[in-house]
């Protein structure tokens, strides 16, 4: 265990004015916005963890959300062996858990590492989503409403990445419908995997329909569009922009 050093003493202002230089004079930034922990993985999930410091998508996600936004509290993306409990955001603790076992799933659907990778930078913008309603105290009238909000947070974040970005919400699309596939079963909290996939494509020809031209079919269809998607979060997002 590593011992725990005793606090710095802060000295009283006018003391301070006349030590400019003393060492407990100078006060620690307060810790805000997003940040990144890696756990040491459990055996099994080396090959996951391994992925996620390599391709760094957790960073990636990390950099766009505070150079877009001043968080005044301090959010913890912290990765880890999750044991089954699954990825998700903790309002007590101010933190989102990344689970490397989730990596694993996402693995067997999407083979190749950097989707994989582009599907975790997506998977942390929806969990970021959920940590701005908790500091915003966004009113949502239930569960699945909120769920839904969050993953238009996620397209509209890798919306403003432009092509990467694009490419990251088209591959998080194809991994919902792979998804669906694979398992039709609905989860009560989340619109069914076929759904949030529509939606992504959806909002990304929306935003860019000339670089998106295969997806025009079905535009027409789209709820929510992406003026009122954009719209609505910029406006709730305000106390945050930088």
């Amino acid at each position: 265990m590593t011992p725990r050093r005793r606090p710095a003493v802060l000295l009283p202002a006018a003391l301070c004015a006349a030590l400019l230089a003393a060492p407990a004079c100078q006060q620690a930034t307060p810790a805000r916005g997003f940040a990144i922990r890696y756990e040491e993985p459990a055996p099994a999930d080396a090959a996951d963890a391994a992925l996620l410091h390599t391709r760094k998508p957790a960073e990636r996600a990390v950099a766009a959300l505070n150079a877009y936004l001043d968080l005044p509290q301090r959010v913890t993306v912290v990765a880890r062996s999750c044991t089954g409990e699954g990825t998700g955001y903790d309002p007590d603790a101010r933190r989102i858990e990344l689970c490397y076992d989730d990596v694993a799933e996402e693995r067997e659907l999407l083979t190749d590492e950097a989707a994989v990778a582009d599907v975790v930078t997506e998977t942390v913008h929806h969990e970021a989503g959920h940590a701005l309603v908790d500091a915003l105290d966004l009113p949502f009238p239930s569960a699945r409403a909120e769920e839904d909000a969050a993953d238009r947070f996620a397209a509209l974040m890798l919306i403003r990445e432009g092509p990467d970005g694009e490419r990251a919400l088209r591959t998080a699309a194809e991994e919902y419908r792979r998804a669906a596939a694979a398992d039709p079963q609905d989860d009560p909290e989340h619109a069914p995997p076929a759904q949030r996939a529509a939606t992504h494509l959806c909002l990304l020809h929306g935003a860019s329909p000339t670089r998106h031209p295969d997806l025009s079919p079905q535009a027409h269809t789209c709820t929510p569009d992406w003026p009122t998607t954009r719209a609505t979060w910029t406006e709730a997002l305000t106390p945050f922009l930088r």
